[in-house]
């Protein structure tokens, strides 16, 4: 290896991080609302930093401790954001409403990035006809479009991460 095993691991975890900021401006919807462009400019991203996770270095080992460093530090943020609520708004965000009782609310739509027509075509990809079918759409966390009909209703409750969910009942701990 031309590059320490710690300098690789910093190299690795600095680049980590990041993305995971770059991602949190650029929005939740390059995750789940991927198009043609998203998909290049996602490639491209990869070789853009491949250099800075390893450098010169073109051997097994240093790719190895590369990806397993990024697989280490991955995980440790999936466990911190699944114990600390806090941890999850700060790394993932909050959920997005789209559409709330059945109007779509542009200035959460110009946020996003999402156009009307993208949002018609996710409603149709969920089984509604119109978008004026939809009663309430989130943009999750996830960069994924949950729709539901008028007889879902949305409940807010603070003390669970985002803080939005679908029923009445609450979820039971277990």
């Amino acid at each position: 290896m031309t590059i320490s095993g710690g300098e690789k691991v910093m190299r690795s975890l600095l680049i980590y991080v990041f993305l995971i900021a770059a991602l949190r401006v650029v929005g939740k919807r390059e995750l789940g609302q991927a198009n043609t462009l998203d998909l290049i400019v996602l490639l491209l991203v990869a070789n853009a930093v491949q250099n800075g996770i390893i450098g010169n270095d073109l051997s097994v080992t240093g790719a190895l401790l590369g990806a397993a460093t990024l697989f280490l530090v991955n995980e440790i943020f999936a466990r911190t954001t699944a114990v600390w609520p806090f941890a999850s708004r700060l790394l993932e965000g909050s959920p997005t409403m789209l559409i709330e009782k059945g109007k779509p609310i542009r200035r959460a739509l110009h946020s996003t990035g999402i156009s009307l027509s993208e949002l018609r075509a996710t409603a149709r990809r969920q089984g509604f006809v119109h978008l004026g079918d939809v009663h309430t759409a989130i943009l999750e966390t996830n960069g994924v479009v949950t729709m539901f009909k008028e007889n879902e209703p949305l409940v807010y409750h603070p003390a669970e991460p985002g803080g939005l969910r679908i029923g009445k009942r609450r979820r039971s701990r277990g």
